[in-house]
């Protein structure tokens, strides 16, 4: 008892004033006085607006969402579509545990009375600001290529800009796949906010950066040199070869000396080649490159190694009103005139021969400077020295060691058509019997 009146002795009592009323001791200080209860309630219970942008830290990360503190009385919740510009994506690949991030107001109660924000619509809006900006101030902008779709890529560049294909590379580029993953730059053409469109050239970027270098590439440069470089591109009318510095073009007339119907039957895309600078138009910065110019011209190669008064084994390609050509080398054709067709009056070389007909002939004449080649099947009748290159190839039964043709021997042949036939008893009446 004594040691429950010393407690209560020592403790702080109450007072009395001189006419003996007592006042209680202050037991709790009223720190409310002048204090509005309604404004500090409000003060620590946050109020959110559809379309506020709030700032929170992850402390969740499922896969279907994320969970957002914002001090709210409860975790803003963030659905895995709203969380980036790019589809299908894995919410921990895009933020972590603790991170800061802002977000947007999208539903402030769902049916599970949630906060429903969304982390794409706060990035696309700060996004126009920046992309406006840059805009009119005509500066490049960088993001990530994140699909490919109908027509050129989708770049992230905190919304999703569209890089049309003709706009990728400075000449259009077919497969757009290997673009995927990486950084690219791109000056904005047009934008409207309204549309929620952004179109992009990278095209436009390269040209601007590359002018300078270009412009030393092509000083440098002077038709009649060689240089080497791999194929770009390979279209309908040439292919553009990279240079190192910049592309030329190679027109499909420039690619081989022989005719071709597509240029990829003479080159394909990576393919290493010499080529020869025909012409350097430095107002429109265009190179004019050859390749058959640093190979072998089939035609020359034919006049050096041939003679007039020669025989060579050949193939009528084409009949004409005229006379009929015989190919007699790779890419390289001859006329046969209608008079040199047989020692008789021909009307019409359907009379003596066919096309797809093999055959010897004589070379006549060899036009240099103007390519062309006369034949003659009726001089072939008469004989004579036999190319070098058809001896082994043809046997010894049709000419004699010196390389004097001595006659045909038709018995190894089985003429197919009637003129065929009827051809074949004219020259073997006209020739000479060997001895």
């Amino acid at each position: 008892m004594s040691e429950v009146a010393g407690l209560l002795s020592s403790a702080p009592m109450g007072t009395f004033d001189a006419q003996g009323n007592y006042t209680p001791r202050q037991v709790t200080e009223d720190n409310m006085v002048g204090t509005d209860l309604s404004n500090v309630v409000g003060d620590t219970i946050l109020e959110f607006d559809d379309g506020d942008l709030v700032k929170g830290t992850v402390v969740k990360i499922d896969r279907d969402e994320v969970l957002l503190d914002i001090g709210f009385k409860s975790e803003g919740v963030i659905p895995s579509r709203e969380l980036s510009i790019r589809n299908d994506v894995n919410p921990s690949e895009i933020v972590s545990i603790g991170e800061q991030i802002e977000a947007l107001v999208l539903q402030k109660e769902d049916k599970e009375g949630r906060l429903v924000l969304s982390k794409k619509r706060a990035q696309y809006e700060k996004a126009w600001a920046t992309i406006e900006e840059s805009k009119a101030k005509n500066e490049v902008v960088s993001g990530l290529v994140i699909e490919v779709v109908k027509g050129g890529l989708i770049v992230d560049i905190g919304l999703r800009g569209f890089l049309p294909a003709s706009l990728v590379e400075q000449r259009r580029v077919r497969d757009l796949q290997p673009y995927i993953g990486k950084t690219v730059e791109a000056r904005i053409i047009e934008l409207d906010r309204n549309r929620n469109n952004v179109v992009l050239s990278r095209r436009a970027w390269l040209e601007e950066s590359q002018k300078e270098q270009r412009g030393d590439f092509l000083t440098n440069l002077k038709p009649g040199e060689r240089r080497r470089g791999h194929i770009s591109s390979v279209v309908n009318f040439g292919a553009f070869v990279d240079l190192g510095g910049m592309d030329g073009l190679i027109h499909v007339s420039e690619l081989s000396w022989n005719h071709i119907e597509h240029p990829n039957q003479v080159v394909q895309v990576g393919d290493e080649v010499e080529v020869e600078v025909l012409e350097v138009d430095y107002s429109k910065e265009r190179i004019s490159l050859s390749l058959r110019r640093t190979q072998s011209d089939p035609w020359q190669v034919f006049a050096d190694t041939h003679s007039v008064g020669q025989l060579v084994y050949g193939r009528i390609t084409k009949m004409v009103p005229f006379g009929v050509f015989v190919q007699v080398g790779e890419g390289i054709e001859g006329l046969v005139h209608i008079s040199e067709m047989a020692a008789h009056h021909v009307e019409s070389p359907e009379q003596v021969t066919a096309a797809g007909e093999e055959l010897w002939v004589k070379i006549i004449e060899l036009d240099t400077a103007r390519r062309r080649i006369s034949l003659s099947i009726k001089g072939a009748a008469d004989g004579g020295e036999v190319s070098e290159e058809y001896r082994e190839a043809f046997g010894s039964h049709n000419y004699d060691a010196d390389g004097n043709f001595v006659g045909y021997d038709y018995s190894q042949f089985t003429p197919e058509t009637e003129a065929q036939a009827a051809w074949a008893a004219e020259a073997a009446a006209e020739t000479p019997a060997a001895e």
